[in-house]
């Protein structure tokens, strides 16, 4: 079996007293898309730039393919790497940024213009290898940027919130760009920051969630939406209902039965065994719950907003627990202010309440 593409064993950074990164242990297999997923300042890009080669570990070490690089400059690691603000030259034409890494690599001249020209074609900028950066959209420099990157053939792609700077539709079609890129490059491994779960769904093979400098939870995507084993996973990772319940019996391998509202409802430990009578959080994704004018448990209806695709709608159980639902109607609902039911499905995740904290 080969070495991993990239590994990280217990790496710290440190920036003067500001511990940035805490003892990461996290392995990238070749071929594999890994989103690095968290909020500001949760330690995800210092981790990329850790693997880069741009800041060098307080503590740990960093692998790619089995070889120890910790100590090894940027450009020596033979990555390809992509940023949030693209980072072109502005005096250079499209196909010289391009070529600029082949350049210094020192490949024959015609080898470097066939290379340019096949990620060019790759990225669908073939047409404006002329160009300068100046003449071209922000959507069109981003994929120079991942032209430029590619044209090394490196065997991990690095990518830091590269479409956090697009507006909502080049987001989208550089998403789709990219997953396209990843279907044509089947053993380039990739690791993606980002904050936008939409993002990190869409694109990666595993998650690794990140909090405070410290990863939370890693995992395959779908095993983290639908199982998240900590709070902050489910409630960052798809906006789950935190709902606090009480664990009326846990038989230890299968589902527990919880209570809420004076409802009783199966759930599925996730963060590990739960015993009857603990406090824990019942993980209830806006979509899966169901508003009607009777029936199920009461609540009143404090607010609608519509989304476009959709109404948000935030509810308060009796009791005083916040809810949040998504539904594609409000037709039959009562005035804001009024009283509703409200159902929640069995087999939701549940989760030990604290984890992940």
């Amino acid at each position: 079996m080969s070495a991993p593409a990239v590994e990280l064993r217990g790496v710290s950074v440190h920036f003067g007293r500001t511990v940035a990164l805490r003892e990461l242990d996290l392995t990238v297999g070749r071929g594999e898309a890994l989103a690095l997923l968290g909020p500001s300042g949760s330690g995800k890009s210092t981790a990329l730039k850790a693997v880069a080669g741009f800041v060098r570990p307080h503590t740990g070490r960093v692998l790619l393919s089995g070889e120890d690089v910790t100590d090894l400059p940027p450009h020596r690691r033979g990555l390809g790497v992509v940023v949030q603000n693209y980072a072109l030259f502005p005096h250079m034409r499209v196909a010289d940024n391009v070529a600029f890494g082949l350049r210094a690599r020192r490949m024959p001249r015609r080898q470097v213009e066939e290379r340019v020209s096949e990620v060019l074609s790759m990225v669908g900028m073939a047409d404006y290898r002329r160009r300068f950066p100046r003449e071209l959209s922000g959507g069109q420099q981003q994929r120079v940027a991942i032209a430029r990157a590619l044209a090394i053939r490196p065997p991990v792609l690095l990518l830091d919130e590269p479409l956090s700077a697009l507006d909502a539709a080049l987001r989208e079609e550089m998403l789709a760009e990219l997953l396209r890129l990843r279907g044509e490059l089947p053993d380039t491994a990739l690791v993606y920051v980002t904050h936008d779960q939409g993002e990190a769904l869409a694109l990666a093979d595993r998650i690794a969630v990140m909090r405070d400098a410290r990863l939370v939870e890693v995992g395959p995507t779908d095993q983290l939406y639908h199982r998240p084993r900590t709070e902050f996973t489910a409630s960052f990772l798809g906006a789950a209902n935190l709902l606090p319940v009480e664990v009326v019996a846990a038989p230890g391998d299968g589902p527990a039965t919880v209570r809420l509202a004076g409802a009783e409802f199966r759930a599925e430990p996730t963060g590990g065994p739960v015993a009857a009578g603990a406090r824990a959080a019942l993980g209830v994704r806006p979509h899966r719950v169901e508003v009607r004018t009777d029936g199920g448990m009461p609540a009143r209806l404090l607010a609608v907003q519509w989304r476009g695709t959709g109404f948000r709608l935030d509810l308060e159980l009796d009791g005083g627990t916040p809810l949040r639902a998504e539904v594609s109607s409000v037709d039959g609902l009562p005035p804001v202010g009024a009283r509703v039911g409200v159902s929640i499905p069995d087999g939701c995740p549940l989760v030990t309440t604290g984890a992940g904290g």
